[in-house]
């Protein structure tokens, strides 16, 4: 399925990874003195431990962006109709689709490898050299793109929610709304450029918070610009449209200075026959056919919803939103932070050191997926109830949410899997796997999805997805024991098989703590009572067990915790 959760803006839906991308294979790698065996180990071990440390640095700021996202999304349920959030949801969606391509996407495949490279071999005159060039790559395509997209908004709408003629004004509100929010794919392009040059220069604290603003946008438009666009005679939901353009260019804005200050803010340079830019288009070229794959995707799950119902869209948008936050705040954080080191890695010839690396940035991220995954499934309508249940949001629209939530959260350890598998394709330069995962996966997803929206409804979409993710995840495991040589499956098995039995003693006792509140208390308190509850049982229980079954992840994970505290309570050490 497709992959929104990436979002930096927290904008999809949770669906599975497809950043689409084929190679003829890895590229040649350039002439690079061979380090000695202990000398490459001594490397790989530095790289590794400081691999939570910037995804932990990459993780709050995303923790910071989804708590703001959440308060955007209480806000945005409260305040508007069902009607209103349904043409929202797809109305981002579009220009959303795109960015697979032209930002995210291509930053990961093609962008962050490439300059990596140029770092690693020609030292930062030559990285900033071909970032101009890339820049000016980005631009022209940015523009052309947004431009097409606000001439051809209205088709774009009927592709994507044709059920919304049904309803009267649904579907021209959505293609307003789409016209509207267009231009949001330059901005968020042009951010994730920045995002590339400072995560190859591994500073990630700037591109981590920026995406915070998009939020900050959002609340303030929701709260502050429907009115007044209503008493102008404009329809209020076009706030949402104005903070989403507003959140965009907030976070170009925000990267200036950190770009400023390592000297890639320089002029764009329109250089298409470069032989260095023709490598980055080589990489991303094979994207054209997984960005098929992923529109017939994406297409086909929206198209979906907007025939099941009002609200149908809404349901699966807000579920997809609750797993965004905990696999954004570590999961995707540890994707992002580890491509570089093993772009490094890849360059150097090192796969030893690569496959360390990347077996480490999986065990890590199943330390807090898995737990994920079973604290959604169950405790999914408490925690619903607790986080949305106000305003317009009312109780059949929190019990609809759940039912969304139990498959799609419990399918969160595969995603995550599935974002641990992609960066050591990319840092190898193989990208023709992903795209052939993708076509397997679109196939699995639209079976599924036949066979199960009839009987289910939306939820048979949520569970269409959380079926594919994993044959996603199992393809891609493949495919990267056939590049990588080896998935060190003595060491992620062990892990896992802890992992997963801490998290179900969690789970039992999380559920058992919600369901004895039930009903104990009237009112606003006693609805929010058995998810605050079952969540604090669950935390508690987790660590509990992970300490006890000797999980190693969990001292991995405090450990930069416990450094920072140890230099705070020694102020004259050197950090």
């Amino acid at each position: 399925m497709a992959d929104e959760s990436r979002d930096p803006a927290g904008e999809g839906a949770l669906e599975t990874v497809d950043l689409a991308e084929s190679a003829e294979g890895a590229p040649e790698a350039p002439e690079i003195a061979v380090q000695p065996a202990h000398a490459a180990a001594d490397a790989g071990n530095k790289e590794r431990e400081k691999l939570v440390g910037r995804a932990g640095i990459v993780g709050a700021g995303t923790l910071l962006s989804r708590v703001l996202g959440f308060g955007r999304d209480v806000v945005i349920a409260a305040l508007f109709t069902r009607s209103e959030t349904d043409a929202f949801s797809v109305a981002l969606t579009i220009p959303n689709a795109l960015r697979q391509l032209l930002a995210e996407g291509a930053v990961s495949s093609a962008v962050v490898p490439v300059l990596s490279l140029k770092l690693a071999t020609g030292g930062d005159k030559t990285g900033r050299a071909f970032f101009a060039k890339a820049r000016g790559v980005s631009l022209v395509a940015l523009v052309v793109v947004s431009i097409l997209g606000i001439l051809f908004a209205e088709p774009l709408t009927d592709l994507f929610g044709a059920g919304y003629r049904a309803t009267p004004g649904k579907f021209e509100r959505t293609v307003e709304m789409t016209r509207v929010m267009f231009p949001y794919i330059f901005f968020m392009g042009t951010a994730a450029m920045g995002m590339a040059a400072l995560n190859a220069k591994r500073r990630f604290a700037v591109a981590a918070f920026a995406p915070g603003l998009f939020n900050v946008a959002l609340i303030f438009a929701a709260l502050l610009l429907r009115r007044p666009l209503e008493e102008r005679g404009i329809d209020g939901s076009m706030a949402l449209a104005v903070g989403v353009l507003l959140g965009g260019l907030l976070q170009v804005l925000a990267q200036l200075p950190a770009l400023r200050g390592i000297g890639y803010v320089g002029r764009p340079v329109f250089d298409f026959r470069d032989p260095d830019v023709r490598e980055m288009l080589r990489r991303i070229l094979p994207m054209t056919f997984g960005l098929g794959v992923y529109y017939v995707d994406l297409t086909l799950s929206r198209r979906f919803l907007s025939e099941l119902g009002e609200g149908a869209q809404s349901y699966f948008f807000w579920a997809s939103r609750l797993c965004d936050f905990p696999q954004g705040i570590f999961v995707m954080a540890l994707s992002t932070a580890a491509l570089p080191s093993l772009a490094s890695f890849a360059a150097k010839g090192d796969r030893e050191e690569l496959a360390k690396t990347w077996a480490h940035g999986m065990r890590l991220s199943l330390f807090v997926a898995l737990p994920c995954s079973v604290a959604l499934a169950a405790l999914g309508e408490p925690l619903v109830v607790l986080l949305f249940q106000r305003g317009h949001f009312d109780a059949e629209s929190a019990h609809q949410t759940a039912r969304a939530l139990v498959w799609q959260g419990g399918a969160i350890f595969t995603v995550a899997a599935a974002r641990q598998l992609i960066p050591p394709l990319h840092a190898l330069g193989d990208t023709r796997t992903p795209v052939i995962v993708s076509a397997l996966d679109l196939v699995a997803f639209i079976v599924l999805a036949l066979l199960l929206r009839g009987p289910y409804g939306h939820v048979g979409i949520s569970i269409a997805v959380a079926g594919s993710s994993f044959v996603q995840a199992a393809l891609l495991m493949v495919g990267v024991k056939w590049r990588l040589g080896t998935l060190r499956a003595r060491e992620l098995v062990t892990s896992t098989a802890k992992i997963a039995a801490a998290s179900a003693i969690a789970g039992i006792g999380g559920w058992g703590a919600a369901r004895l509140l039930e009903g104990g208390v009237e009112g606003a308190l006693g609805r929010a009572l058995p998810g605050l509850a079952g969540s604090i049982v669950f935390a508690g229980l987790y660590l509990i067990a992970a300490w006890g079954l000797g999980v190693r992840e969990l001292g991995e994970v405090a450990a930069p915790i416990r450094r920072r505290l140890a230099r705070r309570a020694s102020p004259g050490r050197p950090a």
